[in-house]
C-alpha cells in the first residue's frame, strides 16, 4: 500500500489549517435537544471525509437499520452510552469505544438512557451530510416519493 498522488505541489507548504474551540456553537439542534456540531465537512476537506460530533439528549433514540452504498461511517464515543449495532448484535458503546462501518455495513445507533451522550461521526469519502441532519426530521411530512428521493439522495438505504 502507498500514498495517494500528491495534491499539493507548492515547495514551502501553505497557511490553510482551521481552528474550531471546543466552545463553538452547535450549528443545529433538534427539537429534543440534540445537537450537531459540523467540525470538518465535505466543503471544508474537499471531499476528503466529513466530521462531526454529535452531542444527544437523554433518550433521543436514533436512525433505525441502514446502509450506505458510497461512504463508510465511523463512531467514537465521547461521553454517556450510545447503543450501537454492528450488523449483527446491539452493544452499549461507552466513551472511547469505537465502530467502524464499512461501505454497505448494516448500523445503526440510538441513545436509550435517562442520560445525555456524545459521540464523532466520521464519513469518508465526505458527502454534503449537512442537508441530510438538517431535514431528516421533515421526512415525516414529505410524501412516499419525496422521502424515497431524499434517502436515495443522500445515500441512505433503511432495511427495517
Amino acid at each position: 500500500m502507498s500514498y495517494p498522488e500528491p495534491r499539493y505541489h507548492g515547495e514551502k507548504g501553505e497557511v490553510s489549517a482551521s481552528y474550531r474551540p471546543a466552545g463553538a456553537p452547535a450549528e443545529l439542534t433538534a427539537v429534543n435537544g440534540s445537537q450537531t456540531h459540523y467540525l470538518a465537512t465535505t466543503a471544508s476537506t474537499q471531499g476528503e471525509f466529513g466530521l462531526y460530533r454529535v452531542d444527544m439528549a437523554p433518550k433521543a433514540g436514533g436512525p433505525s437499520t441502514h446502509f450506505h452504498r458510497t461512504i463508510s461511517e465511523s463512531f467514537f464515543i465521547l461521553d454517556g452510552t450510545v447503543r450501537l449495532y454492528d450488523g449483527a448484535q446491539w452493544v452499549d458503546a461507552r466513551k472511547g469505544d469505537f465502530l467502524y462501518v464499512p461501505t454497505g455495513g448494516l448500523h445503526a445507533f440510538r441513545n436509550d438512557s435517562d442520560d445525555p451522550a456524545s459521540m464523532l461521526l466520521l464519513f469518508a469519502p465526505g458527502a454534503p451530510r449537512e442537508e441530510y441532519f438538517e431535514k431528516v426530521s421533515t421526512v415525516a411530512a414529505m410524501s412516499e416519493e419525496e422521502r424515497a428521493e431524499f434517502f436515495l439522495e443522500h445515500d441512505t438505504y433503511w432495511t427495517d
